[in-house]
């Protein structure tokens, strides 16, 4: 019977984010297929709230360390609290949500503790006995399934591909894991947080948007000028009402870098592609981008894919959205941005 080891941490304020649920929800699924006995662990500011919070998953145990060591994602107290957490629950098999703060930290742990360690876990499955994961390889082009005999074995589960637990909160009754951290590993300190205004921020991993610029944007439109300051007025204006995540074509994103005029708030961390991110929303709207297969390739996962263009025969076209938008952009999205506001 394998252990099962459920590893998650809270945000600043002790919840726990969306990511964590949803790891918890694929260990709750792998332990109820293997016949695992599941154990869930718990790092961060609040923990054992955090714990009572998903009492009712089922586990068999849960542990946290909620030191005020551990309140603020530091590399040295993280990898520390993980270590002593997996060796506490006796873990074979490690689930962890792929967060930068899990992404930093769990390599080291897993160092430390003699395990072998996968990323971008999009699936995982118990079957014969035997536990597979899945993730892709060569540009997210290829789906591949593995297993390991290694034990630990440690799986980051990548946000958005598994549905987020929800269920009673309780009584955890957590245990409280002793980590002695040293001066040594506290030394690095968080002074404070700058953050974007909340209507700058233009990544939003959770929104049910996404809207794509392309090039297009910048380039002269049908009375012979260039309109790129009319441009990031529709966009901000559509990304505010709608509530959407930005994304980048590669050409727009490289224009800057080029020295040409393009639009001030978009950067390479919006870039949607092979060479860019993969997001994963319900819907997708394309504007002023052609659909090439390198661009498109990061729409894998977008559910509802809509394109507005005014070449018809565009990449788009070919297949790969649900409904192409033969129209103007400005047009469109100046219409739409009344329409929002109405």
């Amino acid at each position: 019977m394998a252990k099962i080891f459920a590893l998650l941490h809270t945000e600043s304020d002790g919840s726990l984010p969306k990511a964590a649920r949803e790891t918890l929800a694929a260990a709750v699924n792998l332990a109820a297929q293997t016949g695992g006995a599941l154990t869930v662990g718990v790092l961060g500011a609040g923990a054992a709230a955090a714990a009572d919070a998903v009492a009712g998953c089922g586990a068999a145990a849960f542990i946290t360390v909620g030191d005020h060591a551990v309140a603020h994602p530091r590399y040295a107290t993280d990898a520390a609290a993980a270590t002593a957490l997996v060796q506490a629950a006796g873990a074979e098999i490690v689930l962890a949500p792929n967060t930068s703060r899990f992404a930093r930290c769990l390599p080291g742990a897993a160092h430390r503790v003699g395990a072998q360690i996968d990323t971008h876990i999009v699936a995982v499955g118990g079957e014969g006995g035997a536990v597979h994961a899945q993730r892709w390889f060569y540009r997210q082009r290829i789906l591949g399934s593995f297993s390991r005999t290694a034990r630990p074995w440690m799986l980051l589960v990548d946000g958005g591909v598994c549905p987020a637990w929800q269920g009673p909160a309780g009584t955890a009754n957590a245990q409280e894991v002793p980590v002695a951290f040293t001066a040594e590993d506290q030394r690095t300190t968080v002074k404070g947080v700058q953050a974007p205004a909340a209507d700058a921020q233009t990544i939003r991993p959770d929104a049910v948007l996404l809207f794509v610029a392309g090039a297009g944007w910048t380039k002269k439109q049908k009375d012979g000028q260039a309109h790129i300051g009319d441009a990031g007025v529709l966009i901000q204006g559509f990304l505010r009402s709608a509530k959407a995540s930005l994304g980048s074509s590669k050409s727009l994103v490289d224009i800057q870098s080029e020295g040409q005029e393009t639009l001030s708030f978009m950067s390479h961390m919006n870039q949607v592609g092979q060479t860019g991110s993969t997001p994963r929303h319900a819907k997708g709207l394309a504007t002023c981008c052609h659909g090439e297969e390198p661009h498109a390739v990061g729409w894998r996962f977008i559910n509802e894919r809509r394109a507005v263009n005014l070449d018809p025969n565009c990449g788009w076209a070919q297949g790969k959205a649900d409904v192409v938008y033969v129209a103007d952009a400005f047009e469109v999205i100046t219409k739409v941005n009344a329409l929002l506001n109405a």
